[in-house]
């Protein structure tokens, strides 16, 4: 008997232990920078709706209204972007909020849209197919994605930037990429732009961004190039766990709506931005989206609208 109580009061003792250690490392886990979820969806439910005439003067437009659903291709996994929440699956962030305004401006209902989950090597197919209207996902500008679609935008800019796991002290810069494993993503401009300013890197494409930075985390990779912007996604969504290896660098990445190839949405839905940059709209979308989110207190100027 006394045995048995030795052994409840030492298994107490290590439950016990376990629990606060759990707790000081639940204390000690940083926390993402979560949207205001009430800020967002006010603020879309402000966007302007469009008229009958100049929905009208749009076949492409026409089509979405005469649907009754903007059928939108894009993702629900880019903490800043485009991320679900699964608690009322609401999906926020910047590219989420420029669909949900486009939603409400042909539809007048901001929640009449239908998300296909896409990748960077399925963007163009979505839209070749008529799986999709438009497509919003961090979506480069390229000429050769412009022999097979249209673009609207641009509607922000970026460059690429090196991920490596926060710690690393043997990547500080392009220079240092050479012979090492550098992932990027497969469909993206990720390849050719690593072949340029970094030819001697092993480069290795991954189908997306979270294989990519998996293999970063388990040593697989030395370090992953993509876009900036999507680079500062992955360190607030996982604080601790990355940081950025030197300078952006690279051409100016232009992110523009895709659109069925010679469609005239285009110029409907240039005409949408022109008129949410106007108001204020899409600074107020980038502040909610990105810049309460990484501690940028000035939206930055909106990029000029190609014709």
């Amino acid at each position: 008997m006394k045995h048995a109580q030795k052994i409840l009061a030492v298994l107490s003792l290590l439950v016990f232990s376990f629990t606060l250690f759990a707790f000081a490392l639940a204390e000690e886990e940083p926390t993402p920078a979560a949207i205001d979820k009430e800020a967002f969806d006010a603020l879309i439910a402000t966007g302007p709706v469009a008229s009958d005439e100049e929905i009208a003067a749009s076949a492409w437009a026409t089509a979405v209204k005469n649907a009754g659903i903007l059928r939108v291709g894009g993702t629900r996994t880019s903490f800043l972007f485009s991320q679900l929440d699964e608690t009322d699956n609401g999906i926020r962030g910047f590219d989420a909020g420029l669909y949900q305004l486009l939603t409400r401006y042909i539809l007048g209902d901001e929640s009449k849209y239908e998300l296909t989950q896409v990748t960077s090597s399925t963007r163009e197919s979505v839209l070749t197919s008529d799986q999709v209207d438009a497509v919003f996902a961090t979506y480069s500008i390229t000429p050769s994605r412009q022999e097979v679609i249209s673009f609207a935008g641009p509607y922000y800019t970026s460059q690429q930037a090196i991920l490596v796991k926060n710690g690393n002290t043997e990547i500080n810069g392009l220079e240092d990429l050479a012979d090492k494993i550098v992932a990027t993503q497969a469909g993206s401009t990720g390849p050719s732009i690593l072949a340029e300013y970094a030819p001697d890197a092993d480069v290795q494409e991954f189908e997306d961004d979270i294989q990519a930075r998996t293999a970063v985390e388990l040593g697989r990779a030395d370090a992953y190039v993509t876009d900036y912007t999507l680079i500062l996604n992955s360190i607030v969504k996982n604080p601790g766990a990355y940081a950025v290896s030197g300078d952006v660098f690279g051409p100016v990445d232009p992110y523009g709506i895709g659109l069925p190839k010679d469609s005239d949405g285009v110029a409907f839905v240039n005409s949408f931005l022109k008129t949410i940059e106007d108001s204020g709209l899409w600074a107020s979308l980038w502040q909610v989206s990105l810049g309460d989110r990484t501690g940028i207190d000035t939206a930055p100027e909106a990029p000029s609208i190609s014709e």
